[in-house]
């Protein structure tokens, strides 16, 4: 099984297979544009210009899961991606990303490689691990399900899961990763 074996619907509507981007290192994310960690966006798209032309992709799936913090439409949502942050990376509409209701990507996805935790020493961190603990318990009552936005993973050319970034790893310290699997 590999990423290949799935679809999902962009954020223009239409069902786009992911055996499309065989042959190009994938990097799929859950995005929110009200978190905290919005800011990655930037970083995604400077990759995202560093690499696209060796056969790179970034894959932003938009979730409203964690803490309401993409409560906005499809169409918000890009555009506020486009003019606040420059992404021009392909985004696919809202969704799941943990429990019952995930996405069967995001469910491969984390089965696939487990949670090992946070970077206590993010600064986004000191908010974010008080918050979960106190209002989200049951976020890390597990060793595989999405912890929070911006969970990352990055996918070789052959459309198997390689690692597993969690949101408190920023995007520019994955590029070693990136580049190996580009060479």
């Amino acid at each position: 099984m590999s990423i290949y074996d799935f679809s999902a619907t962009s954020i223009n509507g239409s069902d786009k297979p992911l055996a499309d981007y065989k042959g190009k290192v994938v990097l799929i994310v859950n995005t929110a544009g009200r978190c905290g960690f919005s800011y990655q966006y930037e970083d995604l798209q400077r990759l995202y210009n560093r690499y696209r032309e060796k056969d790179f992709i970034i894959l932003g799936f938009p979730c409203n899961q964690f803490d309401n913090q993409e409560p906005d439409s499809n169409e918000q949502i890009q555009t506020s991606c486009l003019l606040n942050y420059g992404v021009d990376f392909p985004l696919f509409k809202k969704m799941d990303v943990r429990g019952e209701s995930a996405h069967p990507i995001f469910k491969y996805l984390s089965t696939t490689k487990p949670f090992e935790g946070f970077n206590k020493f993010h600064p986004v961190a000191k908010i974010l691990l008080p918050l979960i603990t106190e209002k989200h318990p049951e976020y890390l009552t597990d060793d595989y399900s999405i912890k929070w936005n911006f969970t990352k993973f990055l996918i070789d050319k052959n459309g198997q899961v390689i690692k597993r970034f969690e949101c408190t790893t920023d995007p520019i310290d994955m590029e070693q990763d990136i580049e190996r699997l580009l060479t």
